[in-house]
C-alpha cells in the first residue's frame, strides 16, 4: 500500500512554493508521480427560487490565470523543488504538467478520483491564496484524501504523526487512507480532546489497532480547558513535535461549522504543519 500518484492543483497566488515543497516531500517518501493541473474559479450556478424548485441561470465567466501562465508557474516550481520530469508510466520520483484547459472545482474533484492524494495550500482567513471552494469540492466529491500544505515548509515529513481522534466515521476513514504514512512513521500519537468526540471507539482502542498493525503508537486524552477542539489538537501536536496531523474532515456539517465553528474549520485556516484529511 502506498501513495504513488499525487495531484497538484495550480493557481496564481503566493503559496505555490510551499505547496510544491510539501508535495515533493511526500513524493520523495514513496517515489511518487506528481501531476500538476491548472484550476480556475467558476462562479456557482445561480438559482431563482420558485414554487417547484430552482431555475438555473447561466454561469458567469470563470476567473483566474491562463493555462499557459499556470504551466509556467508549475514547471518553475517543480524544478525549484527538485521534481524531475517524467510520466505516470515511469518509476521513481517524477513530475508532469497536464496540458488541458484549467479545471473548475467540480472537474478538479472528478480528476482527483484517479489519484491517491491531492495537495492544496492552507486557506487564508482574508480569502487570498488557495480557495476553499476547490479544496472542499475535492474533499466531498473525489472520494480520496487531501494534504494541506502549511504556509512554511516543514523540516521533516511523516516522522512524527498525530492522529486527531474523535471516534467518527470520517476520522476512521482518514486513518485508513493514511496507513502508508503511519506505517513509515517513527512515532504516532492518537490524540483525543475531552468532550469533543462522537460515539465510537476511544483513542486507546484506535491506538491498540495501530499497534496491532506494527505502528509505534502512544495515546493521549487531554482536557479542552475552555479551548476549541481544533485549537487543542494543533497546540498539542506542535508541542509534541509532530510534522503531520491526520484529521477527518467535517464530522459536523459545513453549515454548522460556518455558523458555530468547528475543529475542521479551525485546522483548515490555522495549521502550521501539513494536515492529511478525508471526509
Amino acid at each position: 500500500m502506498s501513495l504513488k500518484t499525487i495531484l497538484l492543483p495550480v493557481e496564481r497566488h503566493d503559496q505555490n512554493s510551499t505547496i510544491f515543497d510539501c508535495a515533493a516531500a511526500l513524493a520523495r517518501v514513496f517515489g511518487s508521480y506528481v501531476e500538476a493541473v491548472g484550476v480556475r474559479s467558476l462562479v456557482a450556478d445561480i438559482y431563482i427560487a420558485g414554487a417547484f424548485g430552482g431555475v438555473p441561470v447561466a454561469q458567469l465567466p470563470s476567473t483566474g490565470a491562463s493555462g499557459e501562465e499556470l504551466r509556467r508557474i508549475a514547471e518553475f516550481e517543480a524544478k525549484r523543488s527538485g521534481l524531475p520530469p517524467g510520466d505516470i508510466a515511469g518509476s521513481g520520483l517524477r513530475f508532469a504538467w497536464r496540458d488541458m484547459d484549467p479545471l473548475d472545482d467540480i472537474a478538479l474533484a472528478a480528476r482527483a478520483r484517479a489519484f491517491d492524494l491531492t495537495v492544496f495550500g492552507r486557506v487564508r482567513r482574508d480569502g487570498s491564496g488557495p480557495r476553499m471552494g476547490s479544496l472542499e469540492a475535492t474533499l466531498f466529491e473525489a472520494g480520496r484524501p487531501i494534504l494541506i500544505a502549511p504556509p512554511q515548509p516543514a523540516k521533516t515529513f511523516g516522522e512524527r504523526i498525530v492522529v486527531a481522534w474523535n471516534g467518527s466515521t470520517e476520522t476512521a476513514r482518514t486513518v485508513g487512507f493514511a496507513m502508508p504514512l503511519l506505517e513509515r512513521a517513527q512515532q504516532v500519537m492518537v490524540l483525543s480532546v475531552e468532550g469533543s468526540g462522537v460515539p465510537g471507539p476511544t483513542g486507546a482502542e484506535m491506538a491498540a489497532t495501530l499497534r496491532a498493525n506494527g505502528v509505534t503508537t502512544e495515546e493521549r486524552l487531554v482536557p479542552a480547558s475552555n479551548r476549541a477542539a481544533g485549537e487543542v489538537f494543533l497546540a498539542e501536536a506542535t508541542a509534541w513535535g509532530a510534522d503531520v496531523v491526520i484529521k477527518g474532515a467535517y464530522t459536523q456539517s459545513r453549515l454548522r461549522q460556518m455558523i458555530f465553528g468547528g475543529a475542521t474549520s479551525h485546522i483548515l485556516m490555522s495549521a502550521e504543519l501539513p494536515v492529511f484529511m478525508a471526509h
